[in-house]
């Protein structure tokens, strides 16, 4: 069974999208779209914007959506998924792949998501890192004994954990984690992605989605928040909403697509960082990307 994956925030790079916007006419017409619904031009962001401007939420979000979707699109009836799913904001790019978000209403809704988490990036002193080379288990037990909020907020893979908090308690946790971990890499965003801190947001962001006209997708899709699938609408909006505030559980989402008969991942989008991660949860499973 084929399984394809769509890659969140932190994929971006300078330029992206911009070889697809040449070759494919499908693809200029949906760029095009873009900078109409948005109201700017995001295209002038991917295509000519530096690595810092593509960092804020409020471009990277639509640019990386974008890029995924598009992709998707240019498939053409290739495009064959038995499951799907995202990694954060790609739970949105996937849904749009499998039918159950229109192009419009998909990239409205990423719009008004990247807002509402940037409001939050702005408003406090936040941030994330990512730890490498201890079990799961023991960087979430050592994050309840720091003294202040600091959570994982990505399952990646049994050794590779991200977690997000205030920054004060991220980097006292950072150092009690340091000397078993291989490396901790502070990451370059200035929010708590996936914790408490995007609380705030959760009820704008909830009157978003119940405004967004959703359908039965085509296949099922394996969302964050509990790794299961599903092809209903009602939850399919609830697991949006929660994953505000839940963390990714990306290696039992990848667990749970293999013991559904998955034998093939594809990930679309820009970067390969989650076949990566399919390959370090399973040596031996198959994996390619299309970006």
């Amino acid at each position: 069974m084929h399984a394809y994956l769509f890659p969140g925030q932190g994929t971006q790079f300078p330029g992206m999208g911009k070889g697809l916007f040449e070759k494919s006419n499908l693809a200029q017409e949906y760029f095009k779209r873009a900078n109409e619904i948005l109201g700017f031009s995001i295209t002038d962001v991917m295509f000519e914007g530096s690595a810092e401007d593509l960092k804020q939420t409020k471009f990277a979000q639509p640019a990386i959506f974008l890029h995924s979707f598009i992709l998707a699109q240019t498939l053409g009836n290739e495009f064959k998924p038995d499951m799907v799913a995202g990694h954060s904001l790609g739970e949105i790019s996937a849904l749009a792949a499998i039918g159950s978000l229109d192009f419009e209403s998909a990239l409205k809704l990423i719009a008004r998501r990247a807002s509402l988490m940037q409001k939050v990036c702005e408003d406090e002193n936040t941030g994330m890192a990512v730890v490498v080379g201890l079990y799961d288990v023991i960087v979430k037990d050592i994050c309840s004994q720091i003294d202040g909020v600091v959570v994982p907020a990505n399952y990646n893979a049994l050794h590779q954990v991200v977690i997000s908090g205030e920054l004060k308690a991220l980097n006292e946790a950072c150092e009690k984690l340091r000397p078993g971990a291989v490396r901790v890499i502070n990451l370059p965003v200035s929010g708590a992605f996936h914790s408490p801190f995007m609380k705030p947001v959760v009820e704008e962001f909830r009157l978003a989605v119940e405004e967004t006209i959703f359908k039965k997708p085509i296949c099922p899709i394996y969302q964050n928040v509990k790794g299961r699938p599903t092809e209903n609408i009602e939850l399919i909006k609830e697991n949006l909403i929660n994953q505000l505030t839940h963390p990714v559980m990306w290696r039992h989402t990848i667990l749970h697509m293999i013991e559904d008969g998955a034998n093939e991942f594809t990930e679309i989008g820009p970067g390969h960082f989650l076949r990566g991660l399919v390959r370090q949860i399973n040596k031996i499973m198959k994996t390619n990307g299309i970006s």
